[in-house]
């Protein structure tokens, strides 16, 4: 698994700047104020600090900007990186920042952040580290990245116990980040459900149900959906009881198919290798419970991820086969490429079966027709609780995680409704990510407040994002860790 950069804490200390070797950086404001650690460095460069603020370029920088200067005169650094950031900036113009630096840095060189000028200096270093991420399992050459980070700050101790819960969370979305980019014939089912039984080395409590258990359990349509492959499917339930004793869980429920050829309803070849990341609603339960156990979380949640591959062979699922539930209701599948929700409906009922959780949340890279909604900018948020869901809307905000309420409602369930079982698993063309949103409120029950969230647009992207290299996002880690922390922690 990828590690984050070493990263440590020091009272300022204008001396040392001068013979560190590797990068300095040094934040000024929009006005061009120095401070002592601006002002020592641009002593040392002779003047080029001031140059620079003076010059025509400054004026058109904006906040998180960076200007390079490369082996300064006077100083043993390889370069000084003269990031432009208010002294109150915080969440995401702080994070840029920080993830600007760690794309100078390019996972080499030793850096010296003088954060003196910050009042968050903490938002810059979690941008720092979110940011200082590369998936280099599969490459033959031998790995560059090396070297630490240093912050210097007057109030170094506060600094580090500020980073302390926001590096938990970087260290989630990286491990989410390694699963999704991870190739299926590495990431079998098997080795999927054993990475996770590792993790109880950090507190959790993991139990893995094997084809038996399911099987024992009712979960015919999970079943259903592997049965095509040689590999085997499971259910891994991760618990973390931080909180009061005997308090109901939040309960996380994640997709996690680790490849998906469509099965019988075989998907075009062209786009086919990317469904590697068809498991990433599970690699974000994942990263949040890795999360929530790395700060010691004062609440309980239970994290379930249904493991399966969806492969075309003479065992598999037929478009027309009818499965039923664990729940009981017959499901005629009329799409063996609408699988996604055939393996969370059997897993949500068994979280609130075994668990009866105060709310649920599942995530799924579930429907290309989020994508054609919403892009690539936000995730589809659907649910049964207008109170619950604005909570998630806002933690999403302040982390900077796109996220856009998208609507249910009967006209859209009743596409829904099969000539020969309860329900069909596909509604039709229209509104598709609408229609998998209603199969799956068929398995919440009444009281159960409910968010679904479409993740297959934001999971994994083509492009970098703020925080993310090309690639696997770890999005909703922060998001679900804010919500988490502002609603479910024990006081």
């Amino acid at each position: 698994m990828s590690t984050l950069t070493p990263i440590s804490f020091a009272e300022t200390d204008l001396d040392a700047v001068a013979e560190h070797v590797g990068r300095v950086a040094v934040f000024i404001d929009g006005e061009g104020k120095l401070d002592p650690g601006a002002r020592r460095v641009n002593r040392l460069t002779k003047g080029a600090i001031a140059r620079l603020v003076e010059s025509e370029r400054w004026g058109k920088m904006k906040d998180a900007d960076v200007v390079s200067l490369s082996y300064p005169a006077g100083m043993k650094a390889d370069a000084v990186d003269v990031v432009r950031l208010e002294r109150g900036a915080k969440g995401m113009a702080a994070r840029k920042a920080g993830a600007a630096l760690a794309k100078t840095r390019d996972g080499k060189a030793d850096m010296l952040m003088l954060c003196a000028p910050l009042r968050q200096p903490q938002e810059v270093v979690f941008g720092f580290a979110m940011r200082d991420y590369a998936f280099e399992d599969h490459k033959t050459a031998e790995s560059k990245r090396s070297g630490a980070v240093k912050v210097m700050h007057g109030k170094s101790a506060e600094t580090e116990v500020a980073c302390v819960s926001m590096l938990a969370v970087a260290e989630g979305a990286h491990m989410c980040r390694d699963l999704t980019n991870e190739p299926a014939n590495v990431l079998t089912t098997t080795n999927y459900s054993e990475r996770l039984k590792e993790m109880e080395s950090l507190g959790l409590k993991v139990e893995v149900l094997d084809e038996k258990a399911l099987t024992k359990l009712g979960m015919r349509t999970l079943l259903s959906v592997g049965q095509g492959s040689v590999s085997p499917s499971y259910v891994v339930v991760m618990r973390w009881d931080g909180g009061k004793k005997d308090e109901a869980p939040l309960a996380l429920v994640g997709k996690g198919v680790v490849f998906d050829t469509g099965g019988i309803s075989l998907k075009p070849g062209a786009g086919m290798g990317d469904m590697t990341m068809d498991m990433g609603g599970s690699a974000v339960v994942a990263g949040v419970m890795r999360t929530l156990a790395l700060r010691g979380a004062k609440a309980n949640v239970v994290g379930l991820v249904g493991i399966v591959e969806n492969m075309p062979s003479g065992n598999a699922s037929r478009p027309g086969d009818v499965v039923v539930s664990m729940k009981g209701d017959t499901i005629e599948n009329l799409n063996t490429d609408a699988e996604g929700r055939l393996v969370l409906c059997d897993v949500m009922w068994y979280a609130q079966e075994q668990y009866k959780p105060a709310a649920m949340i599942d995530l799924a890279t579930l429907t290309g027709a989020i994508i054609t909604s919403l892009g690539h900018e936000n995730a589809g948020v659907f649910s049964n609780n207008t109170s619950f869901c604005n909570d998630f809307l806002k933690a999403a905000e302040a982390e900077g995680e796109g996220a856009w309420r998208m609507p249910l409602g009967e006209a859209y369930d009743d596409l829904l409704k099969s000539r020969i079982a309860d329900m069909k698993n596909i509604g039709g063309p229209a509104a598709g990510s609408i229609t998998a949103a209603q199969f799956l409120q068929r398995f919440v029950k009444e009281d159960c407040p409910w968010i679904h969230l479409d993740i297959a647009g934001v999971a994994s992207v083509k492009t970098e994002t703020a925080l993310a290299p090309v690639g696997a996002t770890g999005w909703g880690v922060a998001a679900l860790n804010r919500l988490i922390a502002d609603n479910y922690e024990a006081e």
